[in-house]
This record gives C-alpha cells, sequence and structure tokens, in this order.
C-alpha cells in the first residue's frame, strides 16, 4: 500500500513508515505542495496511492465520487509526526483489509484506533 501524505502532514512521515509502506510520498516531493485537491487526487488516482489527511476535503470529496484514490482520515488534532507514524504502524492489518475492501473508500482512523472504521 502507498500512502500519499497531504501537505497538512509532516514529509519526515515518508522515512519514518518507509520500511512499512514502502513507495509513499509526501505531496511536497511531488512538487504537489498548494496544489488543487483535485490535482493531488487525480495524481493519486493515476499512481496507485492511497491519500492520507488529517483535513476533511479528501474525506468529503471521496463520499462524492468514492474511490481510487481511498482516503485515510486521520482524526488526530494536533498529534505529532510520531504519533502518526505510530497510528499507522500499529493499524497496518487495518489497513491492509480497507485496501483490499473493494467496496471501502474511506477509514477513518482516530488517535486511538488500530482498525479504524470504514466507510463506503
Amino acid at each position: 500500500m502507498k500512502l500519499l501524505f497531504d501537505e497538512n502532514l509532516s514529509p519526515k512521515l515518508v522515512g519514518l513508515l518507509e520500511r512499512d509502506f514502502p513507495g509513499s510520498r509526501h505531496v511536497e516531493d511531488l512538487e504537489l505542495r498548494g496544489s488543487a485537491d483535485e490535482k493531488i487526487w487525480t495524481y493519486a488516482r493515476e499512481n496507485g496511492f492511497t491519500i492520507v489527511s488529517k483535513d476533511t476535503d479528501f474525506q468529503e470529496r471521496s463520499a462524492l465520487e468514492g474511490a481510487p484514490p481511498k482516503v485515510i482520515w486521520l482524526g488526530i488534532g494536533n498529534a505529532g509526526t510520531r504519533a502518526v507514524a505510530d497510528l499507522l504502524i500499529r493499524s497496518q492489518t487495518g489497513l491492509v483489509n480497507f485496501d483490499t475492501d473493494t467496496e471501502a473508500s474511506i477509514l477513518v482512523l482516530p488517535l486511538e484506533a488500530e482498525g479504524g472504521r470504514t466507510s463506503r
């Protein structure tokens, strides 16, 4: 599962999660920082990424358009980068299940989650 981290998350996540989520990128790495959500959405869809964000913009777009791309929405408030990385690693089994669920388009991960809640 390749993750595309939105600009509201730290670019350091790519390095912290490289072993668990190889091929993941941050919008900054792809020169998409500051781009319209539609451009990021299209890039993710065309390149097989799952978007990870803590803003509701992609969550709302996914509810309207469906997948691909899939969206992981992090309900983490102002949690630090290490807490976000730990959450994603701890939730890896749930993320794999989400990735293979052909009907799911949004996964909500609160800070204390291990599996998350899937929306269709």
